[in-house]
């Protein structure tokens, strides 16, 4: 119960006693009211116990109380510093990775700058008939020059009275070929940003026009019988050009071939020029196989010469044999007769010579 309530009821019990002591102080005795006294003091001493008993009790559970809020505090503390020192390091931890991120962010933003200033300049030599050229030019020696070996193709090789962009000097057949560089930019610009069907048609007939006249021209100055092979390569250094051609004009292409006019771009004239590596490599081998043909006829008279040689020397060497073999016959009878001189007897010396009888050794020796 609480203490409110403890205080409430005793509150009401005192009220009573005291309304019933001045009831019964109106009706009754003396005797009577002074155990009503009593009883008063009585009741007044057990409230006063009571309250202390209530007192301490309530004292101990505050002190308890206290001792768990502060045990708690110092858990709910301890929680909130461990709380705070994660939060801070996951703080210094992204921070440091937002910094890595934001310098990798920097340095893409240099980067696509860096990208974005080559497009223009790109964009500003695209833009030029020139600078365009030149950068076809350059981007046809980047592949010739990747793809076969430096003395199979000349760059700006003068031919009669025209200069081409490259001339491949394979052997006949197929004969020197003719690499010209062209780029109708303009007309496939136009081609790609026209906005309705007779734009459309306008820029059909400009592409068509242009890409007609290069292939006329190759073909005019670029095919010459007796000084080039009976056809040409016309490179276009753009695919979305070259897909373009083929996926939209193919009576252009037809055209070209019927010119002998071969429509290249960098990756076909890459398949190409693999090509005629090849080709050029099963020429220098059949060249090869001649003087290999050669150095094995002049191997086998080498063999013959050493056959023969070896036929005189075994001919010496068994007429060296016999000769060793005719020592030894003679090597054995000097030692029979050296044998036979050991064997003979000589008598008394007497100053008589006697006759030394013939003896079978020496008999074996004449």
């Amino acid at each position: 119960m609480e203490v409110q309530d403890i205080a409430v009821w005793v509150a009401i019990a005192l009220a009573g006693l005291a309304l019933a002591f001045l009831a019964f102080g109106r009706r009754g005795t003396g005797a009577e009211a002074g155990r009503l006294t009593g009883r008063l003091d009585q009741l007044a001493a057990q409230q006063a116990a009571a309250q202390n008993a209530l007192s301490e009790r309530l004292q101990a559970q505050e002190r308890a109380l206290a001792a768990k809020l502060d045990e708690r505090l110092n858990s709910l503390q301890d929680r909130v510093g461990q709380t705070l020192q994660s939060n801070a390091e996951q703080a210094g931890q992204t921070l440091t990775e937002l910094r890595e991120r934001l310098a990798v962010i920097d340095a893409a933003q240099k980067n696509i700058a860096e990208l974005s200033s080559q497009v223009v300049d790109l964009q500003n030599v695209l833009s030029n008939k020139q600078a365009r050229g030149a950068f076809g030019e350059v981007q046809l020696q980047d592949i010739v020059q990747s793809s076969l070996p430096a003395q199979t193709y000349v760059f700006q090789a003068q031919l009669g009275t025209k200069r081409v962009d490259c001339l491949l000097t394979l052997p006949n057949p197929p004969g020197a070929i003719c690499i010209d560089a062209k780029f109708p930019l303009e007309a496939y610009r136009a081609l790609r940003e026209a906005k309705d069907e007779i734009a459309m048609a306008q820029a059909r007939r400009d592409f068509t026009s242009a890409i007609r006249l290069h292939i006329r021209a190759i073909a005019e100055k670029y095919i010459v019988p007796g000084e080039t092979a009976d056809s040409a390569l016309m490179f276009l250094p753009s695919e979305a050009v070259y897909a373009e051609l083929h996926a939209s004009f193919p009576n252009l292409v037809d055209e070209a071939g019927k010119a002998r006019v071969w429509i290249v771009s960098p990756t076909t004239l890459m398949a190409t020029l693999t090509t005629i590596r090849a080709v050029l490599k099963d020429v220098r081998m059949r060249e090869q196989a001649h003087l290999i043909q050669k150095k094995v006829g002049e191997l086998a008279l080498d063999v013959n010469r050493l056959g023969d040689r070896v036929d005189k020397l075994q001919r010496h060497f068994n007429q060296v044999v016999d000769d060793v073999r005719q020592v030894a016959i003679s090597s054995d009878k000097i030692a029979q007769k050296t044998a036979a001189i050991k064997d003979v007897e000589v008598g008394p010396t007497d100053g008589n010579i006697t006759q030394i009888p013939e003896q079978p050794a020496l008999a074996r020796l004449n």
